[in-house]
């Protein structure tokens, strides 16, 4: 049997909440908690499996038109998994980072990320990248706006100087963004880092996600053949 490519970074948009909830009789609310419990499944399966790099589409800036009693609930949700949950992070042994714009966050958000952040800052398993708060044109945006403040010339910017500039630099490019419920688009995700990035759409709600679909993609992954323009 060949042996499996493990791709560095994988992205995973995480789609179908709502529609999981919906389809059980339940509210929107139930959905994030139950996409919320398959994400740690996914993210044990990813590091276990040798990623190292594993970002997460958790709240988009357009997220915030959903109805304000829904986004109270995920920002809350937030909140008490920095409590709840920050030993099964530790237990991963893996960074937090997180990959968006603060503003516009409660307080009580940004404590509870950079306690996370802190907290994990020592994991040496890799990365996980979460993207809260973040939309990929404004992140190149907000990369363009810090470029023209430190006084570069047009003729200094190069592809180079705008990836120093995003958000988290050192995080790398997506090998391979996953999106699940059958949707087949980026909705802003990773733009610039998804440049050369394969992409698998699954028909999967988020809930229903399993440590066995994730070997599925690194197994698809593996079948790819990633050119890079060449």
């Amino acid at each position: 049997m060949t042996k499996a490519i493990i791709p560095r970074h994988i992205g995973y948009i995480m789609d179908g909440n709502r529609r999981w909830a919906k389809s059980h009789g339940l509210p929107a609310y139930e959905g994030h908690l139950a996409g919320y419990n398959a994400m740690k499944e996914v993210l044990t399966a990813s590091f276990d499996a040798g990623i190292t790099c594993v970002s997460v589409y958790a709240f988009s800036t357009e997220n915030w038109q959903r109805q304000a009693e829904e986004v109270d609930k995920i920002m809350g949700l937030l909140v008490s998994a920095a409590k709840k949950d920050l030993p099964f992070l530790l237990d991963l042994k893996v960074r937090v980072r997180m990959v968006g714009r603060r503003e516009g966050l409660s307080k009580k958000v940004t404590d509870a990320i950079d306690t996370i952040e802190r907290e994990t800052a020592r994991g040496t398993a890799g990365i996980l990248a979460l993207c809260f708060n973040y939309g990929g044109q404004i992140e190149i945006v907000d990369a363009v706006k810090n470029i023209v403040q430190s006084g570069a010339t047009p003729e200094e910017v190069t592809p180079e100087m705008i990836a120093e500039h995003l958000y988290e630099p050192d995080i790398p490019p997506c090998d391979i963004v996953v999106r699940t419920s059958g949707e087949q688009r980026l909705s802003g995700f990773m733009l610039w880092r998804a440049a050369y990035s394969e992409f698998l759409f699954v028909d999967t709600h988020w809930p229903d996600m399993k440590a066995s679909i994730v070997h599925d993609i690194i197994n698809e992954y593996s079948l790819r053949q990633r050119r890079f323009g060449g």
